[in-house]
């Protein structure tokens, strides 16, 4: 975590870099579009000041450009700049989609060279730009080609936060609830505490509610993720709501984001639960609640059955056999389930569908 990561006499970044020591270096700077029409003079500025000689690649930051075209840009730009395999880094600044991507092609290039993240959205902050893997999509699966290839750093300013768009904050608070729901029953009690006031400039602003948010996602992440790395072990609790989501991410039309299908995911994810005796009527309202107080769905109309039948297929091929679904038991842990049955999507289904109908009804004649 570094506040103030472009300011001129801040050397965090010209030292990971590999420099700051007062001559000339280089680097390949790969830039989602989006941030670099708002902050590229501020990179030029500090790139200047500190005499680092960037190539710039500008890259697109949408899950449509999530794919090995793309990663092969990236590679095609450390060749025409004849980036040295250690001395020089790649430094990835965007959202998930950008940061999947360069460590990518950072992992095919000469077999791995170096590369820095820096996230600029929420859920880049604190999932994306977390960890050690890296993928790009293939046909109609997520992530289905990539490489366990970790940055030599990841450096997160929050200050990143106060232009992003709305809906990218919920994005990423989809991601900051699934840890709550299935690690950390403090931060869902922050999270309910702190609902009407987690907005882009009180994120940026990093106020003690709201760092205390940050950190416990993040902390949490890296709990969960450092014994098990490279996966060796399939049943992992951060895989709560990336079940169904990968389907309904890569099909709905108009386009959802990231968090919000892993948000419709979750619904689902607690209905079952509720459904299997693991989660109170009562903690199960609260959850849901917590998903919309946020601006997050709930349901989709392509979430049908035989959807979730076809994802939680794939599931299986990808968790090596079994279906290891992660599921609340009790709000701040969880509960794999190996054998959900096709009714039991089914009545998942028609739960969430029912709660969010009543809900709706309730918004309605409060209204009135």
């Amino acid at each position: 975590m570094v506040r103030g990561l472009l300011d001129l006499e801040n050397p965090t970044l010209a030292r990971a870099c590999g420099g700051g020591q007062g001559h000339p270096f280089r680097c390949l700077l790969v830039i989602d579009a989006a941030v670099d029409s708002l902050y590229r003079e501020a990179f030029a500025e500090y790139l200047d000041r500190w005499q680092i000689e960037a190539t710039w690649q500008v890259v697109q930051g949408d899950e449509d450009a999530k794919y090995l075209e793309q990663a092969v840009r990236v590679t095609e730009a450390m060749s025409r700049m004849g980036i040295l395999r250690r001395a020089e880094k790649v430094v990835a600044v965007g959202g998930g989609v950008v940061l999947d991507i360069v460590g990518f092609a950072a992992s095919m290039y000469r077999r791995g060279v170096p590369y820095l993240r820096i996230p600029t959205t929420l859920v880049g902050q604190i999932d994306a730009g977390i960890g050690v893997k890296t993928g790009i999509n293939y046909g109609h699966h997520k992530n289905r080609l990539g490489a366990y290839f970790a940055p030599e750093l990841t450096l997160i300013d929050p200050e990143f936060l106060r232009t992003i768009d709305p809906r990218h904050v919920a994005n990423g608070m989809a991601e900051i609830i699934k840890m709550a729901l299935v690690k950390d029953a403090v931060l869902f009690d922050l999270l309910e505490a702190t609902v009407g006031s987690i907005t882009r400039y009180t994120l940026a602003g990093c106020g003690s509610a709201v760092s205390e948010v940050l950190s416990r996602a993040i902390s949490g992440m890296l709990d969960e993720l450092e014994p098990n790395l490279w996966e060796q072990v399939l049943e992992r609790s951060v895989d709560y709501g990336h079940t169904f989501s990968p389907s309904l991410e890569l099909r709905a039309d108009p386009p959802l984001l990231h968090g919000e299908a892993v948000a419709v995911d979750m619904a689902i994810c607690l209905a079952l639960a509720h459904l299997r005796g693991h989660l109170s009527k009562s903690d199960t309202d609260r959850a849901l609640k917590l998903l919309q107080g946020f601006q997050l769905p709930i349901s989709h109309p392509i979430f049908t059955q035989e959807l979730l039948e076809e994802a939680l297929a794939d599931a299986v091929k990808h968790r090596d056999g079994l279906q290891r679904v992660p599921l609340t038991r009790g709000i701040g842990s969880v509960v794999f389930a190996n054998d959900l049955t096709a009714e039991e999507l089914g009545r998942a289904l028609e739960f969430v569908d029912s709660w969010k109908a009543a809900a709706d009804g309730e918004l309605v004649g409060a209204a009135v």
